[in-house]
């Protein structure tokens, strides 16, 4: 190699910034970790992964064109580096080439999807405009997440919500609401006499505004401020999201309709609306606030007081009915059309029958709440107590309304417990266990991706997973019913999931014992450590600490163990594992495994292994009249021994019984004596 061909070569590594062939051997290992289609362009949006890519870009470009004009440069140290180059150089080629082709088929299929929502909200339109009613879309799965079209930032860590602009109590263990401060007195309407209620315009003869610049909220902020009192509802969506979102704000005066598009002034509203609905001076106007108030709190930072709620007061009224809906007819004579009560509210442009529905929300409110206040004046003369239902029930629940502080949904020890179905679901400590251990990998995936838990992991696959206990990925396969794309994605993962729980399975036999006695106030003390691997940014608790729980049905479900299996089983045989089943002379009723494995792939360190034997390898269920145990004994000689003791049911039972629940437990006596020793040896 001649001199120039090494001052090349050392200048090309000082580009590069090291040896060349180890950069080329580190350039191609990492390629293949480059996210592909749309997860890239996705990512690409966001700044803390669109800088390092765009780097790793301009210093390849860099690095080809140097070698591009030194046709006839050799490596030293590596005959083969051109070669591996062009092949790498290829792969990134052919990649590129591939995204190109995935940008476009996803710029294609966005402007499909506008244009189908276009079309289904024209068609809305129309069948309202004819019929007065249309058809509300819900959970429209072409629209695009607002999180990522609108950057919002969401904290979904798992900690408690931080309510960073209030006070603490002088212990400093709790958040102080302003409200506190304030008696409900304060806030008691007087002088009833002198309102005389005034119906507002309709829909199409009062002023709407739809707030989506800063401008625009800046002179609502205006408006709100020149007003004694505005009504206020929000909508809301909780799909693709962990905690939820606000998608819409609306605010009417006694002459004036405004929506906000809340995505679009996330950042702004806190700053712009906050103070006018702390201010104690103004009322607030709304129904059921319930969880408006808390949705406020989180999203934008916003304490409310000061607020009538109608849905408080039609109680003390004792109205036929509560709903705003019964309000809008009872007080105003409009038939609201509530289907849209629970509309895709993400969907942008807003279409015209959605934003009628939002408008009707609140415009009649502030005429609805002079009339109550009217009502609860008369019921409390004609009761002679006063003020007292007025001020001790009506406001007071409005009051109590406020007073509400978000709290975020948390894992915890005992969080599988309040999946629906887990109660009534039958299941055996095996399956019970993958359940725990499904909901927190399903709960680390959403936090982390902001996504709701259900879309990750549906409650009834979860179950269907449980129940069957697949230990491969083709089993897993042929369980889902439907697309899955998080599962899909991450098939590996929950397999490990499915065998480190089935592992650990035995510490959720008193939990079993407990939900089949179906006793109220049942306390289980049990410290339970599953083996699940910790991924991603938010790291799981290592242990799920289970604790009080109650179970309010009144029917006991019958056992859901394993069952009595039969002396014998043949089992299906696979090219790696061979099975053998023998009966012990002496225990007529114990049945013997003998798994031989000739894969050497799976002989890894004994010592690893032994060390956690008596805590991980030991599955066992107890039905209440016989036992079942399994016990995983260390790998000798590439052999294993499982044995399962099969005791009789108690001479007691009819036979008829017994024939009863073998049939029902056929399936899973099945899938468990197919199990392979790999779903232990983990």
């Amino acid at each position: 190699m001649t001199k120039d061909h090494i001052a090349e070569v050392k200048s090309l590594e000082a580009l590069i910034g090291g040896s060349f062939p180890a950069n080329l051997s580190k350039l191609s290992s990492s390629s293949r970790t480059i996210p592909t289609n749309r997860d890239f362009h996705s990512l690409y949006k966001s700044d803390e992964f669109k800088r390092p890519i765009d780097e790793i870009a301009r210093t390849s470009q860099c690095v080809l064109e140097t070698i591009g004009g030194k046709k006839s440069m050799t490596f030293p140290g590596d005959d083969d580096a051109y070669e591996s180059l062009v092949k790498v150089n290829d792969e990134i080629l052919e990649k590129f080439d591939d995204s190109i082709d995935e940008f476009k088929r996803n710029r294609k299929m966005e402007e499909d999807s506008k244009k189908a929502i276009d079309v289904k909200v024209a068609e809305s339109n129309k069948r309202f405009e004819k019929h007065g009613k249309a058809k509300a879309p819900f959970h429209l799965p072409t629209i695009t997440k607002p999180q990522e079209e609108y950057k919002i930032l969401v904290e979904n860590a798992n900690k408690p919500f931080d309510h960073v602009l209030l006070e603490k109590s002088e212990d400093g263990l709790r958040f102080v609401h302003p409200l506190e401060k304030l008696s409900v007195m304060d806030f008691v309407d007087k002088n009833l006499t002198e309102i005389i209620p005034v119906k507002p315009l309709p829909l199409e003869e009062t002023p709407f505004k739809l707030v989506d610049e800063v401008k625009d909220l800046e002179d609502l902020a205006a408006t709100l401020q020149s007003v004694e009192e505005f009504a206020v509802d929000l909508e809301h969506n909780q799909y693709r999201s962990f905690q939820g979102l606000t998608c819409l704000m609306q605010i009417s005066t006694r002459t004036e309709d405004y929506i906000v598009d809340t995505f679009k002034l996330w950042d702004h509203i806190g700053p712009h609306l906050r103070e006018l609905f702390k201010d104690p001076k103004k009322k607030k106007v709304m129904h059921g606030a319930d969880h408006d108030i808390i949705w406020l709190q989180r999203d934008f930072g916003i304490y409310v007081c000061n607020l009538f709620d109608t849905g408080q007061a039609s109680r003390v009224l004792k109205l036929e009915r509560k709903s705003l809906e019964f309000l809008l007819k009872h007080y105003c004579g409009v038939a609201a059309d509530k289907q849209y009560q629970n509309a895709d509210w993400r969907i942008r442009p807003l279409p015209d029958v959605m934003t009628r529905y939002a408008r009707e929300d609140t415009h009649y409110l502030l005429y609805i709440y002079d009339v109550m206040r009217i009502d609860l004046h008369t019921m409390a003369k004609e009761d002679e107590q006063s003020d007292s239902p007025l001020v001790e029930q009506a406001y007071k629940g409005s009051y109590d309304v406020c007073m509400q502080l978000y709290e975020k949904e948390l894992l915890t020890g005992d969080s599988y417990l309040h999946t629906y179905g887990v109660r009534s679901g039958n299941l055996n400590a095996v399956q019970l266990s993958i359940v725990a251990g499904l909901c927190e990998w399903r709960d680390r995936i959403a936090r982390a991706d902001d996504e709701s838990t259900g879309y990750v992991l549906p409650n009834k696959t979860l179950f269907d997973i449980a129940k069957d206990m697949p230990i491969t990925t083709a089993q897993l396969r042929r369980l889902l019913k439907s697309k899955h794309p998080y599962i899909e994605r991450n098939f590996d993962a929950v397999i490990s999931v499915i065998r480190r729980s089935m592992q650990n399975a035995a510490a959720f036999e008193p939990v079993v014992q407990s939900l089949k006695d179906w006793r109220p106030e049942t306390v289980v003390e049990k410290n339970i450590e599953p083996k699940i691997e910790k991924t991603g940014t938010e790291a799981s608790s290592s242990s799920l600490s289970l604790k009080k729980f109650s179970v309010d049905d009144s029917k006991k479900q019958s056992s859901s163990g394993f069952g009595n299996l039969p002396s014998k089983r043949k089992l299906e045989s696979d090219k790696k594992v061979k099975e053998e089943v023998k009966v012990s002379k002496s225990k007529p009723n114990e049945v013997i495994i003998v798994v031989d494995d000739d894969d050497d792939d799976d002989d890894e360190s004994y010592e690893q292994s032994s060390e956690t034997a008596d805590a991980l390898n030991r599955v066992s269920e107890t039905p209440s009249n016989g036992s079942l145990s399994m016990t995983q004994k260390p790998k000798i000689c590439n052999k294993e021994i499982i044995v399962l003791d099969d005791d009789d049911e108690s001479e007691n039972d009819s036979e008829s019984r017994e024939e009863e629940e073998m049939r029902r437990r056929s399936e899973k006596h099945r899938r468990f004596m197919n199990m392979k020793r790999g779903f232990l040896n983990i």
